[in-house]
């Protein structure tokens, strides 16, 4: 199963589910405010893709974090940052089952998906 995973509002989650809808992907989507985040979850996904990939250093969440936090952020941090903080992590977060992937690019999507563009 394939999950999508943002916030409702972010103009780059809206444009990425647009993008799947339009290609006939089917996807579930996981909202981090309105459905929360798996801690197990997280932990994998800085396992896989690196805490410094997996945080959003041009958010306001991340602006908002006092600087302390900012220079001395390392992988337990992050992960205790990221639970009490979901909008930190760079959007959308997407889970092939397989592999997961951050931000969107239509051509890296098609490359996931193994679609042709033209």
């Amino acid at each position: 199963m394939i999950t999508l995973y943002g916030i409702k509002n972010c103009d780059t989650v809206k444009k990425t589910r647009k993008w799947l809808d339009t290609h006939g992907i089917d996807y579930q989507y996981h909202d981090f405010r309105e459905d929360g985040l798996d801690p197990e979850a997280v932990t994998a996904w800085i396992e896989e893709l690196g805490w410094q990939n997996l945080l959003n250093r041009r958010s306001t969440s991340w602006k908002a974090l006092d600087e302390q936090a900012r220079m001395t952020m390392d992988e337990v941090h992050a992960h205790k940052v990221i639970l009490s903080h979901p909008t930190l992590i760079k959007r959308p977060l997407l889970d092939t089952g397989q592999q997961r992937f951050v931000g969107f690019s239509a051509a890296n999507y098609a490359k996931i998906f193994n679609l042709r563009t033209l």
